[in-house]
This record gives structure tokens, C-alpha cells and sequence, in this order.
């Protein structure tokens, strides 16, 4: 498949980086930064990715689109870019590369294909791509061979089957135990802090638990800035697993726990902004004295 551009939605902190890839290997990128927050529009700018008026010009002018969202506003997006499709008589290929459950990426694809355009159920393991062999796009769907035309201008693409709900499947159960552990890490030793505990504890993990120890030491420092968006993640994992007859009640509570770190201070950073070298008892510290 011949293609001449890619929409992105959006260009946050994991959009711009994807943005980055495809436009180092060749591939021009289009965004419409209509109603986004300065910083997005500051990152867009940065990595070249060319912003146009409006979403009809958007999918005018590109054959695929990404979307990279926070995953409470994937419906939204997809709504607005029907009305753009409809409104340009235009097709394309649609991909929802959020995290959503396998039930929400079908509600999606009603939406998308019955504006006449073809659409791709897939996920994102792993940070942004500033490193190759870091990150991976599973996906899934009778049309994910358009998706996997972007492997040739930097994206790790795996296909796991046609049909729809794989390519979300598979990321509900990865994110269920990263952001799930880093959860439950931050839940304890935030009770341990408030207990009087958190030094006597973490002495106990050094000597018995070091490799989890090592992992919270690297993953809860660094989780605040992005809580808020987690939040509703954490609400389709939750939809998942009721949907396939388990308790949703986990991460509802996981959920709860990423809706208090988001109420902090700490959540208001950025990661241009976020302290680096903020060590994790700066962080529970400041979140164990947070009585939000």
C-alpha cells in the first residue's frame, strides 16, 4: 500500500515521539492541533509534524490515522473524525492505538467503518520509541495490513489475528500487571509511611524482595505526571475482566489509587518539568503526607 501521509492524534508525549519515527524514515506526518494545550503544540513543532486547519483537511490529505490518546477521549476522537469524513467524503484507514477494551475498540469500529472507513484494533507495548527495539504495535482486524505498511518507516508492528479485540486484549493484560505493580507498590509504601514503617520496610525488601524492590525504585518515581491519564485506563482493564465474567473490583480500586496521586501537586508536572532525581522516598513522602 502506497501512502502519502499519516494523521496523528495526537502529538503528547507518546504521539510525537511515534511522529518522530515515521518522519526520520521518510514518512510525512499531519496533525490538527485544534483545541490542544500549548505543550502539544510545542512538541508537534519540535519533531516537524505539520499541523493543518481542521480534520477535514486532515483526512484529506492523509491515508491513515493514528490515534493516540488519553484513553477516556478515544470515542470522542473517532466521532470527530467521522463528522470530518463525512463532511470531506473521504475514507481511510483508522487506527485506535489506545488503551481501551477489546468491548470499546468495537463500539470504535461501528463508528469509524460506518463512515465508510476501514478500521484497526491496536495497542502500544512499551515507552515512546526514542530507542529502537523498546516499543511494539500489536493489531488486529480484517484491514491491519495498512497498519502494518508503517513497518517500513519504523514501527515494530505485530499482527495477532483479524479479529477485533486482540490488538486491545493483549494491552489490557500487559498494563493490568505494570500499572497494577506499580500501583500496589505505591498503595504500601505510602501505608508504611504513615505508619511509621517506610524505613523498616524497605530494609525487609532489600533483603527479600530486592528485585521488586529495584522495580519500584525505577517505576513509582516516575508515575505521578502521568496518574491522570492512567486513571482511565485502570477503568478498561476494570471493564476487561468483567466482561469475561472476573471481578472488575481490582482495578476499580486501582483506579482510585491513580485518582489520588492525580489530585497532588505532583501530578501537575510534565516530564520536561519532573525532578529526574526525585528518589522514591521523596515521592511517598510527599504523597504519604497528601490527605486528598
Amino acid at each position: 500500500m502506497t501512502l502519502r501521509a499519516v494523521g496523528l492524534l495526537s502529538p503528547g508525549d507518546m504521539g510525537h515521539v511515534v511522529g518522530r519515527v515515521l518522519i526520520s524514515h521518510g514518512m510525512p506526518v499531519l496533525t490538527c492541533l485544534e483545541g490542544r494545550s500549548e505543550r502539544t503544540r510545542m512538541l508537534a513543532r519540535k519533531v516537524g509534524i505539520k499541523a493543518v486547519p481542521n480534520y477535514e483537511d486532515l483526512v484529506r490529505e492523509t491515508d491513515v490515522i493514528l490515534s493516540i490518546l488519553v484513553p477516556g477521549e478515544a470515542e470522542n476522537a473517532a466521532r470527530t473524525v467521522t463528522r470530518a469524513l463525512r463532511g470531506a467524503g473521504e475514507s481511510i484507514v483508522y487506527v485506535d492505538c489506545n488503551a481501551i477494551s477489546p468491548a470499546t475498540s468495537r463500539k470504535i469500529e461501528e463508528i469509524i467503518t460506518g463512515a465508510g472507513s476501514k478500521y484497526v484494533d491496536a495497542s502500544i507495548i512499551g515507552p515512546p520509541p526514542r530507542r529502537e527495539g523498546t516499543t511494539r504495535f500489536y493489531a488486529s482486524g480484517p484491514d491491519v495490513e495498512a497498519f502494518e505498511a508503517l513497518a517500513d518507516f519504523g514501527l515494530d508492528v505485530r499482527r495477532l489475528g483479524s479479529e477485533i479485540g486482540l490488538g486491545k486484549g493483549i494491552k489490557m493484560a500487559y498494563g493490568a500487571l505494570t500499572k497494577g505493580l506499580t500501583a500496589i507498590s505505591t498503595q504500601l509504601l505510602i501505608a508504611a509511611w504513615r505508619m511509621g514503617l517506610f524505613d523498616a520496610l524497605v530494609a525487609l525488601f532489600e533483603d527479600k524482595q530486592s528485585e521488586q524492590y529495584r522495580r519500584m525504585r525505577r517505576a513509582v518515581p516516575s508515575m505521578p505526571h502521568r496518574s491522570r491519564r492512567w486513571v482511565s485506563e485502570m477503568e478498561e482493564i476494570s471493564r476487561t475482566f468483567e466482561a469475561l465474567g472476573m471481578t472488575p473490583q481490582i482495578y476499580q480500586g486501582i483506579a482510585e489509587l491513580y485518582r489520588f496521586v492525580g489530585s497532588t501537586s505532583l501530578a501537575d508536572e510534565t516530564a520536561e518539568t519532573m525532578d529526574p532525581n526525585r528518589s522514591l522516598r521523596q515521592v511517598i513522602e510527599l504523597l504519604g503526607d497528601n490527605q486528598a
